[in-house]
């Protein structure tokens, strides 16, 4: 394989999942206390009860900032991880309801298979720190 069409594969696959994931969390970062509460409810699937609207906003921050993020390379890695932890909740607030596997489990869990690849990988070389630093050094 190219070595340049890994990169280009990983810009695709960056900018199409930053915009789907603003998509997401656009609304919930705008929700306010009221919706972050709601979200961060799930945090209780394990043993965590205290604090839901600062669980819930940290899963719109991860959606919303993570999918800035995702889409221009800049702090990658730690959104990668952020938007993984997030499917991971997502995942278990699915199964705990008893929502059926799929497409309720399984999207999460195939997302979450995402972000941990995208953490290992890295952004590729097609970022906005690319354009300021072309010849990678500090």
């Amino acid at each position: 394989m190219h070595y340049k069409s890994i990169h280009i594969g990983l810009l695709i696959l960056r900018i199409g999942l930053g915009l789907l994931f603003l998509v997401h969390g656009l609304p919930k970062i705008m929700g306010g206390p009221e919706k972050w509460t709601m979200l961060g409810k799930a945090m209780s699937n394990f043993g965590i009860d205290f604090a839901p609207a600062f669980w819930g906003f940290l899963a719109a921050f991860a959606e919303s900032f993570g999918a800035i993020a995702l889409i221009t390379g800049f702090f990658f890695r730690p959104a990668a991880l952020m938007l993984a932890g997030t499917m991971l909740v997502a995942m278990s607030m699915h199964y705990f309801k008893g929502d059926p596997y799929i497409p309720s489990i399984s999207y999460p869990l195939e997302l979450l298979v995402v972000f941990i690849a995208l953490f290992v990988a890295g952004p590729g070389n097609f970022t906005i720190s690319e354009l300021f630093n072309p010849d990678g050094q500090d």
